[in-house]
């Protein structure tokens, strides 16, 4: 390698690459794409432009740009991601988030009202597909956050290149790309691109891990290695919730699509691996009760509580969780919508 030359963490994305990166979104009726105007989002926008431009018939684009009302130069920078979608051929809305904003969880509650508002700008759109610009980096943080934060398998996945939303699909092409590539497109390119100071406002946590990152790289725990990490899960994942979805009739000789209570034998649910268990008892608790997913924490500690039950003479348990009654007796299981609960 020559002297000075670019490493291959900052190397434009090639048309080429552009190609593979939004590869299966050629028969789609039309995209979103989410553009705030900063770096990541930006190059979204002129690699789908470039993208869509190399295709005889293919996808409308639509750039849609959020303004949270957050801060003052939330307006000017969906002004400027106005003009550079016309210069690129692509039509562009805005969208504002309106109303009051809460003092604590702001970026939760910014981040579900920007999907809200993107949800509906598709189906106005008739777009079948949500384009979000998720880099490396953003997957790396995400695993660090959830780690942070406890969570199980399921959510050390972290992003997926592809999830549901409210009926459509929201893409994140740029997965696998580190934001220094895209940086270096956009600079290859001659776009210029907003800077948003909350990303490195310390008072977020994924600000926080953010700079810890570098240091993290030097012990070998850069990006790569933590989205790595989140692939090597998903394949698990796959595994385990397959083994789940076969669980039922190995352990129940009922429907569980009637909306009805839920009858497993006890001695058989003992028998199946635990964390398959777990979350059979999880999408019992789900179907029969009305109150949601029941949180990991609280899951377990049912399903702790069931295996001690269950080593009792005689095994008996009887206990409520997300609206949903479990009751042990004998050799059964039962889960069922719990009562209304009684007023004092």
């Amino acid at each position: 390698m020559n002297k000075g030359a670019p490493t291959a963490d900052a190397t434009p994305v090639s048309a080429a690459e552009s190609q593979s990166l939004f590869a299966g979104l050629e028969r789609a009726p039309a995209l979103i794409l989410a553009v705030s105007g900063g770096p990541d989002s930006t190059a979204l926008l002129a690699l789908a432009a470039r993208w869509r431009g190399s295709l005889e018939r293919g996808p409308s684009l639509t750039a849609v740009t959020i303004d949270h009302g957050l801060r003052r130069e939330s307006a000017r920078e969906a002004r400027a991601v106005k003009q550079l979608a016309s210069r690129l051929g692509v039509r562009h809305r805005t969208l504002r988030w309106t109303g009051a904003k809460p003092e604590t969880g702001l970026q939760e509650a910014a981040r579900a009202a920007r999907y809200r508002l993107l949800a509906a700008a598709a189906r106005r759109a008739r777009a079948s597909h949500i384009l979000t610009a998720h880099t490396l980096d953003d997957q790396a943080e995400t695993v660090l956050i959830r780690m942070a934060r406890g969570s199980g398998v399921t959510g050390l996945c972290a992003m997926a290149r592809e999830t549901p939303l409210d009926g459509l699909i929201l893409v994140r092409p740029l997965l696998d790309i580190p934001k220094s590539r895209l940086i270096a497109t956009l600079k290859a390119n001659g776009l210029e691109f907003a800077d948003d100071p909350s990303n490195r406002d310390p008072r977020f946590l994924r600000a926080r891990l953010r700079r810890l990152m570098p240091q993290l790289a030097e012990e070998g725990l850069d990006a790569r290695r933590l989205a790595l990490f989140a692939n090597r899960l998903r394949r698990a994942e796959a595994t385990v919730e397959g083994a789940v979805d076969a669980a039922p009739k190995a352990v129940s000789d009922g429907s569980w699509n009637d909306g009805g209570p839920i009858a497993l034998d006890a001695q058989k649910f003992r028998n199946l691996p635990a964390e398959v268990g777990l979350r059979l008892l999880g999408r019992a608790i789900a179907r029969c009760g009305n109150e949601g997913p029941a949180g990991l924490a609280k899951l377990e500690a049912l399903y702790a509580a069931l295996a001690s039950a269950m080593m009792a003479r005689p095994p008996r348990l009887r206990r409520t969780l997300a609206g949903a009654l479990v009751t042990l007796a004998g050799g059964a299981l039962r889960i069922e919508r719990a009562p209304p609960r009684q007023k004092p």
